[in-house]
């Protein structure tokens, strides 16, 4: 553990300072590229005036033959593509992999300065953290860059989970979370094949009459949730150390309805975005997790009619304090910022 006094310092001789703060940008889908795939690629100019963060996927996605191409594919992007106030990311292979290292020193030595964050797979402990900190700090110094290169961890291990909270205060890099269903399910034996969502197993059963047979006839069932303890937890700690909560992927691509559902779920679990893994995800994850205009409008009346948020009002017969105050700020404070992105959004909101 570094100590609270050089928990600001650079790791390296050269290497530039961190950041006090997480900066808070418009990410409400962090979408996927292949960049080893030459017809993906060709789109990626078309598609980043539309997505948030457009993240160069080097990991599990990508096959071993391809990793050197993909790694490339995404360099060329930094160097070409005008990413506008489109973010970039990378999603690097694992640290116990053999390309992890060459990811590293290849986009931080060559496209650092147009990278923003590094996404880092199957984190389980801050220990994790602490070494992709250092190394970082190495590259930086070595490429010269003036803004350091921030870190989003994947929780995809139950150790990972365990630790959730030591890994969020591991280094003033950190940037976010995402939940990995998929690897997370597998690491935990969980019996499904799916990647995030619901399972028609997993429900509540409604109790038996009190008088008669005690089987399934006639008894309602509701789906429920195998992601809400984990997403909960990562919410409250991404939460207590400043840094950001994203929901994974939703792998059936074609089951647009159950994907905004879920979605919603991690919105209103506090999840600032979710990953699109395809076109057809993104106007869910933008339509998701941008506020409604009602929303927007409520939370500014109650704003102006709290003033300083001190004390309670009633308003159209609801009562309105300290509490509310602070929820109406926190969805005035992501509708302006989105609005400084998307003007359909500024004349919905009326900003």
């Amino acid at each position: 553990m570094r100590s609270p006094k050089d928990f600001f310092s650079p790791l390296a001789i050269g290497a530039p300072e961190p950041v006090r703060e997480i900066p808070v940008r418009p990410a409400r889908m962090i979408h996927f590229l292949d960049p080893s795939n030459p017809k993906m690629v060709a789109k990626v100019p078309d598609i980043v005036p539309t997505v948030d963060v457009l993240c160069g996927n080097l990991e599990d996605a990508i096959q071993v033959a391809n990793k050197e191409a993909a790694r490339n594919g995404l360099i060329e992007i930094g160097r070409t593509v005008d990413m506008g106030a489109t973010q970039l990311w990378s999603r690097v292979n694992a640290l116990d992999s053999p390309w992890v290292l060459d990811d590293l020193t290849e986009l931080v030595t060559q496209i650092g300065d147009v990278l923003d964050v590094v996404m880092i797979p199957k984190v389980e402990g801050p220990e994790d953290i602490h070494y992709v900190d250092r190394l970082l700090a190495q590259l930086e110094a070595r490429a010269g860059l003036t803004e350091p290169i921030l870190v989003h961890a994947l929780l995809e291990t139950a150790r990972g989970v365990a630790n959730v909270e030591e890994i969020c205060l591991a280094s003033p890099r950190m940037q976010g979370l995402s939940l990995g269903p998929a690897d997370l399910a597998a690491d935990r034996r969980m019996k499904t094949t799916r990647v995030g969502g619901g399972h028609p197993g997993y429900l509540v059963r409604q109790d038996p009459p009190e008088s008669g047979e005690i089987d399934a006839s006639g008894r309602a069932t509701a789906q429920q949730d195998l992601w809400h303890y984990t997403v909960s937890r990562m919410v409250d700690a991404c939460v207590m150390a400043g840094i950001l909560p994203f929901y994974g992927p939703f792998g059936d691509i074609k089951d647009t309805v159950a994907c905004e559902d879920q979605f919603r779920n991690a919105y209103l679990l506090g999840c600032v975005g979710a990953w699109s893994l395809h076109p057809v995800q993104i106007d869910i994850a933008k339509r998701v997790f941008s506020p409604e205009p009602s929303e927007v409008a409520w939370a500014r009346r109650v704003v102006d009619e709290m003033g300083d948020g001190a004390g309670a009002v009633m308003i159209d017969g609801k009562m309105q304090d300290d509490a509310t105050y602070k929820q109406c700020l926190v969805v005035l404070e992501l509708a302006t910022s989105l609005a400084e992105r998307d003007p359909a959004l500024a004349e919905a909101y009326g900003l």
